[in-house]
């Protein structure tokens, strides 16, 4: 993990001493939004963006989730980096088809020639105007959620208005605990750091899985936004946060409540295709070396996601 610093790639690790050894993870660079008004600089037409992705990834999951949900895939293509990220970064097996790069820092300089931040996925690429749209994931699937309904046909609202303020509360209570939380976990460098995050990320797991007996999604009767930015925590959490990142305390299999929850959501048409745990494995223990500098990746574990999930009746 590396980053660019007036265009100059760096490869350099985060810093957490000036922080106690707690990560602090960086805001996104770019954050422009497709809008379908007539004065909007990026319009939803079909074939002008390019998606930058990792499987490993779970910010990049919730783009192609929402790509798959909202039948974007004929209008939205895509390249899908190597899941080993070493010391240039995230990198392309075969050239990107826009300008044959083998890099991701590559793109973000095409974009912005002295650029400065780190190089993430996902990215939105505006093939018009040669620039990112966005690198910020629960941005870009808010675009993708409503921003083509007119192109697609495909009304399904996944953040609709009477819904917003309960979406948007249970996003401010996931992203620190959890969705960040098992980052923090794993990348802390000191005890102190490191035990914070993990309390923090179990009891948000534990007042997850209580409201998850009672409520079928975390908002209601139907899934959200906010079922999704969930999910793709939820699925690595076994095959790679409960070992990598030393979050131990329980699997997600012992919760009985999530457990199902995130059964049901991987057995929703097409979520299967977006996971793909080779990548997400490879990804994580190859590509860490200061977590596993050994860089062997586990055989296991065995994972149970497609027998009943057992929600109908909540």
């Amino acid at each position: 993990m590396g980053k660019l610093v007036e265009g100059v790639w760096h490869d350099v690790w985060y810093d957490t001493k000036s922080s106690k050894g707690k990560f602090v993870r960086e805001d996104a660079g770019f954050r422009n939004w497709i809008e379908n008004t007539p004065n909007a600089k990026f319009k939803p037409e079909s074939g002008r963006y390019h998606l930058y992705v990792s499987l490993a990834c779970p910010w990049a999951h919730r783009t192609l989730i929402f790509r798959q949900l909202k039948g974007l895939e004929p209008h939205i293509d895509v390249t899908v980096v190597c899941p080993d990220m070493m010391n240039e970064g995230w990198q392309m097996g075969l050239p990107e088809p826009l300008f044959g790069h083998t890099r991701l820092h590559q793109v973000y300089t095409q974009a912005k020639p002295d650029y400065t931040g780190r190089v993430t996925v996902p990215v939105l690429w505006d093939k018009k105007h040669n620039t990112i749209v966005s690198n910020e994931s629960s941005e870009i699937i808010r675009m993708f959620n409503s921003a083509f309904n007119e192109l697609t046909g495909n009304t399904t609202d996944y953040y609709a208005a009477e819904q917003q303020e309960m979406i948007d509360e249970w996003n401010s209570f996931i992203y620190p605990h959890v969705n960040n939380g098992v980052y923090r976990c794993g990348f802390a460098t000191t005890q102190e750091a490191y035990e914070e995050a993990y309390e923090q990320l179990f009891s948000a797991l534990d007042r997850l899985d209580e409201h998850l007996a009672t409520s079928r999604y975390l908002v209601g009767n139907t899934i959200t936004e906010a079922d999704w930015r969930l999910f793709t925590t939820l699925i690595r959490f076994d095959a790679v946060y409960v070992g990598h990142f030393k979050c131990n305390k329980k699997r997600i299999a012992d919760y009985s409540n999530l457990n199902g929850y995130m059964k049901e959501l991987f057995q929703v048409p097409g979520i299967k295709e977006t996971t793909d745990f080779y990548h997400i494995k490879r990804h994580y223990y190859y590509s860490h070396t200061g977590i596993n500098p050994t860089q062997v990746v586990p055989v296991g574990p065995e994972l149970d996601l497609e027998s009943p999930h057992g929600r109908d009746g909540i």
